[in-house]
């Protein structure tokens, strides 16, 4: 393949353009914030936000998360696109399960966040949360059926579809939208027919509303030979999460960053999460703590909307932060299922060089 036909196409969505067809993924708490997501957007990219707990290390957090978090979101990313320089696109990942996850969308619109991407749930209500703003808005599907059942629904409740689909495959990092029993045995998953599955059935609401969506595939994207493997499958554009932490710019700490660097495939595991679904992390000895007692919780920090603080195993909030501020022995380190791949620090700069050209 010459040079000129490996240019990535621009990912259009909508009246909005990114350069390159790249969304860096989000990874809460606090390790895609304003300094990754605005170097991606810099790069032509899609940078993405979470906003989980974004406020973490805001004075008075312990006390107040909710306002806290309403804060970091504007804070982050209003420096994101000042980072970005009127290059990319900035955007935010809010999860479904989130206590306040209206809240969330509000100020994410507010802010001017260009796109916003919602999953750990089915986001039925996004549309109308989002109102009339320019801010695009993209489920996270896993299956054919979740996008059928979010395209009908938000068809039917608000007449418009999606701005463009995030599909999320069983090699991705964090919640995960599989069993357990999938998980064990990934192989046996035809996800690229599934893949094929949800870029067909999105073709009814094309035609419906006259308009593009835009079908990005996320979870095991590695390099360039995996862009272009999904690519031919119909694929607009690719989400790639775990390879942005091995970045100078990555918002956690270096000790997180080293974390992936020297990990493993035997480092890999599955996990359950206080959010209901399975997640990948890596084994450390919080995990390995967490497999004779379950992790008493001593105060409850508001963020999930279904959690029993006496009955989860642990504190979620709790133990993403203290991973991304270095404390990875005794924190939870979500990853993806190629992190053992990782094998030094790099920059956005050339990381997106090397996947794009």
């Amino acid at each position: 393949m010459n040079k000129d036909n490996r240019v990535l196409k621009p990912l259009k969505i909508g009246e909005l353009v990114a350069e390159k067809p790249i969304i860096q993924g989000g990874m809460g708490v606090g390790v895609s914030r304003s300094s990754l997501a605005g170097a991606v957007a810099a790069e032509g990219g899609i940078g993405i936000i979470s906003t989980a707990q974004i406020g973490y290390d805001e004075e008075g957090f312990e006390k107040d998360q909710a306002g806290c978090n309403r804060i970091a979101i504007k804070k982050h990313i209003k420096r994101a696109k000042e980072i970005a320089g009127g290059k990319g696109l900035v955007g935010v990942n809010i999860m479904v399960a989130l206590k306040h996850y209206k809240e969330h969308v509000q100020e994410a619109v507010k802010a001017g966040a260009d796109v916003i991407i919602s999953g750990a749930g089915l986001p039925m209500d996004l549309p109308k949360l989002v109102g009339e703003n320019v801010t695009k808005i993209a489920p996270i599907v896993s299956s054919k059926r979740a996008a059928q059942l979010i395209l009908k629904m938000w068809a039917h409740r608000y007449n418009r579809t999606a701005d463009f689909i995030v599909v999320e495959g069983p090699k991705a990092g964090g919640h995960l939208g599989f069993s357990k029993e999938q998980l064990q045995d990934i192989d046996k998953l035809d996800y690229d027919q599934e893949i094929r599955d949800i870029i067909e059935c999105k073709k009814d609401y094309e035609e419906k509303f006259q308009r593009k969506i835009p079908v990005i595939v996320a979870g095991g994207i590695f390099d360039r030979k995996d862009i272009e493997h999904v690519m031919k499958l119909g694929a607009d554009g690719v989400q790639i999460a775990s390879r942005f932490v091995a970045t100078e710019e990555c918002d956690a700490s270096d000790a997180y960053k080293q974390a992936y660097i020297q990990a493993e495939k035997k480092n890999i595991q599955i996990i359950q999460s206080p959010v209901g679904m399975p997640g990948r992390a890596l084994r450390n000895e919080f995990i390995k703590g967490l497999e004779t007692a379950r992790k008493p919780i001593t105060k409850c920090y508001n963020c999930l909307e279904k959690c029993d603080p006496r009955t989860v195993p642990y504190c979620i909030t709790k133990a993403l932060i203290e991973a991304v501020q270095g404390n990875v022995e005794n924190g939870l380190i979500f990853c993806g299922e190629n992190v053992d791949r990782i094998h030094e620090m790099t920059t956005v700069h050339d990381l997106m060089n090397e996947l794009c050209y």
